[in-house]
């Protein structure tokens, strides 16, 4: 049984993320923005594959203005992604996103993160306060002699503290690295010095194939050791692949059961039939199953029958 490391509870939509709730999983949208009946389409697949909450990049003000429509009717609470222009912030938030996504590195000085909280307040939403390793600022590099655990979590508590200096403590952290085993030191470093809810995730983490193992590895044992309340297992694939990996991991982990658990057996001299045709074909039927059952695909009689029981 893992023991969830404690932080607060923040509301995104009708989403908790935090204290007791489940480990919710988020993923986010590669269609532009601006194509609203795109986005609209894409989210509700990500909503079909069971994402709790998405984001969308919002480059520009047309981006901005594009979030009152795709919000309308959305099955998904919609998460503003905002760097450099504090005003697309505001926009987004006027527009009406269900949390604001804001980076540290770029976003601006401690007066437009105050514009910013203040928006946020009036309208009830939380802010995700992001740090990326590809992004933080040229003086938290310099200050702390590179991109590291300590800058990167620096960054990250320097933000929060203006937010906190305005009274704004509606928050989501997160601190992505490419590097999964900077990211694990990161988030154990973040989770020591914080209660505030982790998303955790590990950032441009690849292909399909090289991003889950990346992820695996960063956000699993992250997740085993009790740390992280909401994730994204980010994939240079379709988002929606990125939600059935996140599910997978979390149930591998007993922390959340959607669908199906496919075991199958990795095939020896003894097998008789063409097992992977055959486990290929049972785990593309059960992919629209959402019962919590055990299926197995043996070949032989060594560990068949007590797979079956």
């Amino acid at each position: 049984m893992i023991k969830r490391h404690i932080t607060r509870t923040v509301q995104v939509g009708p989403v908790l993320i935090g204290g007791q709730a489940p480990v919710s999983v988020q993923s986010m949208n590669n269609t532009d923005t601006r194509d609203i009946a795109a986005t609209k389409a894409q989210i509700a697949r990500l909503a079909e594959a069971g994402c709790d909450i998405t984001r969308v990049a919002v480059p520009d003000l047309e981006a901005a203005e594009a979030l009152a429509e795709i919000r309308r009717g959305s099955p998904l609470p919609i998460v503003a992604d905002i760097h450099f222009d504090y005003r697309l912030a505001l926009a987004a938030i006027q527009a009406g996103a269900d949390k604001i996504r804001i980076n540290p590195g770029n976003i601006g000085d401690s007066d437009r993160i105050r514009q910013i909280a203040r928006a946020a307040r009036e309208r009830g939403i939380p802010i995700r306060v992001g740090v990326n390793s590809g992004s933080l600022s040229r003086e938290m590099i310099s200050r702390f002699g590179g991109v590291n655990a300590e800058s990167m979590v620096a960054s990250a508590l320097e933000a929060v503290a203006r937010l906190e200096a305005v009274h704004f403590e509606d928050l989501v952290i997160s601190i992505k690295a490419s590097d999964p085993l900077l990211t694990i030191e990161t988030y154990r470093l973040l989770a020591e010095r914080t209660d505030y809810p982790l998303h955790v995730g590990v950032t441009e983490a690849g292909t399909s194939y090289e991003g889950i193992i990346r992820s695996v590895v960063g956000i699993g044992t992250l997740l085993a050791e009790g740390i992280g309340d909401t994730l994204r297992v980010s994939l240079t694939a379709d988002p929606a692949e990125e939600v059935r990996a996140a599910f997978s991991l979390l149930k591998a982990l007993g922390l959340r059961q959607r669908g199906p658990e496919l075991i199958s057996c990795p095939t020896c001299g003894r097998t008789e039939v063409d097992l992977q045709r055959i486990a290929e074909a049972v785990e593309k039927r059960l992919q629209s199953c959402t019962c919590p059952i055990r299926v197995a695909v043996m070949g032989c009689a060594v560990n068949g029958p007590g797979e079956a029981r």
